[in-house]
């Protein structure tokens, strides 16, 4: 290449570790018993950790910020708007910076959402997972349908940009039972939502105590039937489980499957940055202590356990694995701005993805076939 291109945007993702109860399906680093932690310390703990990878930034501005979990709405409103602004004193946010929370029926209720509004918190992702009491209970949530109303409405008084989570696949659930989920969930007018198939993830309770799903039949049905109600509705579907209505895609998600940057604070929170050496590109990826108590001895050393360089061979793979779960083509000027390569590095992978009908290349894009779209895993491995 003849010059490289400015480095990506740059998000920063927060983990809060604790919940009130881990979830069957659960696969994410969460932990019970928050009780047996000081909150006060942990968002000290935060900020120190933010004051770390600061020297990673290299004086770039914040386009995204998202508290995801575990839960984090069972931090105080207070802890919450402290954190931020603390960390808004540190480095420049973008004007237009999407700040997420993510947020659970459960621990929202009580003007939750009206003293959350009062913070720098614009956007709220509320993990519902279904509306009929007899789901929510096979997937041990602690909601009631009631109750996901509730917040639901609070919410919607509150914040103007909103996610909805829903799940799909469900024990003994039907192609009825997901459409009647997706119209409660429209009911709220939600400018986003993510609608994402129920998977066995193994170190999970379900994955030893194996439900009854529903067939790969009814799932695909449910699948196709589900996506045209959502876009009979102006919920375009611009990734693999997410909606949106036109200009509300989700910045800092987009920034991920885009191969952007990312910092990452909290227990067992993951880190991608890209810097610039020698005229060609580095990508360093790092995660930060797993288990809450090493993470908060850690005070006054390092966060982090591991940090790594990517190497050249796998840039592909990184690239792909996230940009194709995208609706939109890939463009190799994308690829190479990202990763430093040129086609030359991808060459055989593509013409073997073609070959197979998953892929097709027009001048500077690659397009997913509908065969593609649907063997997704199997148009990665060439990668």
């Amino acid at each position: 290449m003849d010059s490289l291109p400015a480095l990506p945007p740059l998000s920063l993702y927060i983990h809060i570790p604790w919940c009130e109860r881990k979830c069957p399906y659960c696969d994410f680093n969460s932990h019970e018993n928050k009780q047996e932690f000081s909150e006060a310390e942990y968002i000290e703990c935060l900020l120190e950790d933010f004051k770390q990878d600061l020297a990673l930034a290299k004086n770039r501005k914040l386009a995204s910020i998202f508290i995801g979990g575990g839960t984090p709405s069972l931090f105080k409103c207070e802890s919450i708007d402290y954190l931020l602004k603390k960390i808004a004193g540190e480095i420049d946010f973008e004007d237009d910076i999407e700040i997420t929370l993510e947020a659970n029926p459960a621990s929202s209720q009580h003007d939750y959402f009206l003293a959350l509004a009062q913070t720098p918190v614009n956007r709220v992702s509320i993990g519902i997972q279904s509306f009929q009491d007899e789901k929510l209970k096979s997937l041990g949530r602690l909601h009631s349908s009631d109750q996901a109303r509730q917040a639901l409405s609070d919410l919607q008084k509150n914040f103007s940009n909103f996610n909805i989570d829903l799940m799909f696949g469900l024990p003994q659930q039907n192609i009825k039972d997901a459409l009647f989920d997706l119209e409660a969930a429209l009911c709220f007018a939600p400018k986003h939502l993510s609608w994402y198939q129920l998977t066995i993830e193994p170190n999970t309770i379900f994955y030893r105590n194996k439900p009854i799903l529903p067939s790969d039949e009814i799932i695909f049905d449910m699948q196709n039937f589900g996506k045209q109600f959502l876009a009979s509705h102006a919920l375009e579907q611009y990734e693999v489980s997410a909606f949106s209505r036109q200009l509300w895609q989700s910045k800092h998600n987009l920034n991920y499957w885009q191969f952007g940057d990312y910092l990452a604070i909290g227990a067992g929170a993951h880190g991608k940055i890209s810097s610039i050496n020698n005229e060609s590109i580095t990508v360093t990826r790092y995660q930060k202590k797993r288990m809450p108590k090493d993470y908060m001895d850690s005070r006054k050393g390092s966060y982090i356990a591991k940090i790594f360089q990517v190497k050249k061979s796998e840039l592909p793979l990184e690239f792909f694995m996230n940009h194709l779960r995208l609706n939109k083509n890939t463009s190799l000027s994308l690829f190479s701005a990202r990763t430093g390569l040129d086609y030359s590095t991808i060459k055989s992978f593509s013409e073997k993805a073609q070959a197979l009908k998953l892929l097709e290349l027009r001048n500077d894009e690659f397009i997913k076939t509908e065969l593609g779209a649907r063997h997704l895993d199997s148009l990665l491995t060439l990668f």
